[in-house]
């Protein structure tokens, strides 16, 4: 007689389970921009929601000086909530695209915990990037922080791993170009808009937590620099 097997999940139950993290942070920045969308079509039964929300969870780099916040702690907490916040649903199905692609990358490499360290990490360098060099007194909204930091984690990998295996490097160099260059074209298409900023913060950001969240490769680097 023979045991019977239990049946196994379905592929749509794996991925939730393997890609909980970025289904989350996907699902809340969706609820929060059909909120704001339903508001601005005069849908819900107050006024001023996008403002409203702008104001107490969007990054307002006057909040690092003088400025009198709405509550104590929004010089701090904005350093996060910026990132749930954007500017329409196309704004958010781009950003939304791109988390996904990206962090699927990031969760093969370094599971849930580094997704969650680097992505983090990136928000908040995205947000004191912003800060520390955008001259505006306007909000700063979207996840892009986040997403420049988890390609400059990938292409941290990537630079590591080349650089170990002795390959060549220009791969690499052809990407972060690549990411230049787009930016110099949105600046140029938005009339200056792009919080350039905040991408700079979080690549930056990215590229460093990803090599302090992978053994594997602060292991390859340190094998590149030893003696043949």
């Amino acid at each position: 007689m023979t045991t019977p097997q239990p049946p196994l999940p379905s592929p749509l139950a794996t991925a939730l389970r393997q890609q909980w993290a970025i289904v989350v942070v996907i699902v809340i920045c969706t609820l929060i921009e059909t909120t704001l969308s339903l508001g601005d079509i005069g849908l819900l039964p107050v006024g001023r929601v996008r403002q409203t929300v702008y104001e107490f969870f969007g990054f307002w780099p006057g909040l690092l000086g003088r400025w009198t916040p709405n509550y104590p702690l929004q010089p701090y907490t904005m350093f996060v909530t910026y990132s749930f916040l954007h500017s329409g649903p196309v704004h958010l199905a781009v950003n939304m695209l791109t988390l996904y692609s990206l962090g699927r990358v990031v969760l093969d490499r370094v599971g849930t915990f580094g997704f969650v360290f680097l992505y983090t990490a990136a928000v908040l360098g995205g947000a004191l990037g912003f800060g520390l060099l955008a001259k505006t007194t306007s909000p700063m909204v979207g996840a892009s922080g986040g997403l420049f930091g988890l390609a400059g984690g990938v292409l941290a990998w990537n630079y590591v791993d080349r650089f170990s295996a002795a390959r060549r490097l220009w791969p690499v160099g052809r990407a972060v170009t690549g990411l230049l260059a787009l930016n110099l074209i949105l600046w140029w298409l938005m009339d200056g808009l792009l919080a350039w900023q905040t991408h700079l913060g979080g690549f930056l950001a990215g590229w460093v937590a990803a090599l302090l969240v992978d053994p594997r490769s602060i292991a390859a680097e340190n094998q590149g620099d030893s003696p043949d």
